[in-house]
């Protein structure tokens, strides 16, 4: 069953969401004595980095990964890292060999091949018996109006990847850049916690199907309910506040 919060505003949404993952990668650390978090770029996510590097205790034992990435430079005004750099990395002084980078310039397939290889070495499948994709600990996700995620966009071919897939090149986004780097859906599936957050009236109706019947059409209904947690505000609640 997906949580639902909905919050007055975006600043309580972001307050909610920092407490949040706050709390999962503590009890990460604790069971299995390392953290593995996963970012999204976007503007509803920057708040909540910025509140989490206030206190970069909470961050301490942690791997910090990418959901997807645009295929430009790391310091490009576009790139996911370079947001989560200024307002999370940076301020919170993590260390460098803690945070793994999507290497968008490198281009979509050749990024993607790296990316999947170094989360297989660095981190095991939830059964540690089994051969399934690696599992994060917290990705923290938004949400398009159409109602993608990371860089999985409505009826892509991507979403038909196989359960080996882990990280997917992507030439053709209907948002500009076109080439970027994304998780499978398989791997966002597999996490042991996704967040997702929603501010503003333009999202209502994405976060409504999204809750709805799970669809190609709508990429974020395909995240496992169960392992999902969904802040938003009232303006992008379903059907009025949650709570």
């Amino acid at each position: 069953m997906t949580r639902l919060t909905s919050c007055p505003d975006a600043e309580t949404v972001a307050q909610r969401a920092a407490a949040h993952i706050a709390r999962q990668l503590a009890e990460a650390r604790e069971l299995r004595g390392v953290a593995h978090l996963a970012l999204s770029g976007g503007t509803t996510p920057g708040r909540t980095y910025e509140l989490l590097a206030a206190a970069p205790r909470d961050l301490a034992g942690t791997e910090v990964w990418f959901a997807d990435e645009r295929c430009v430079p790391p310091q490009d005004e576009q790139s996911n890292y370079r947001l989560a750099d200024q307002a999370l990395l940076t301020p919170a002084k993590v260390a460098a060999e803690l945070v793994h980078r999507m290497e968008g310039e490198l281009g979509p397939e050749e990024g993607a091949r790296r990316y999947a290889l170094e989360l297989c070495e660095r981190l095991p499948s939830e059964h540690a018996e089994s051969s399934g994709p690696p599992a994060l600990d917290v990705v923290v996700l938004g949400i398009g109006p159409d109602g993608h995620i990371a860089s999985l966009f409505p009826g892509a071919n991507t979403l038909d990847a196989g359960d080996d897939a882990v990280c997917l090149g992507v030439s053709d986004s209907p948002k500009p850049p076109p080439e970027r780097i994304t998780l499978s859906l398989g791997v966002l599936r597999a996490a042991r916690g996704c967040l997702l957050l929603a501010t503003g009236a333009g999202k209502a109706d994405a976060v409504a199907a999204m809750l709805a019947q799970p669809s190609r059409h709508v990429p974020a209904s395909l995240l496992r309910r169960e392992r999902l947690t969904v802040i938003v505000d009232d303006a992008a609640a379903p059907g009025g506040p949650a709570r």
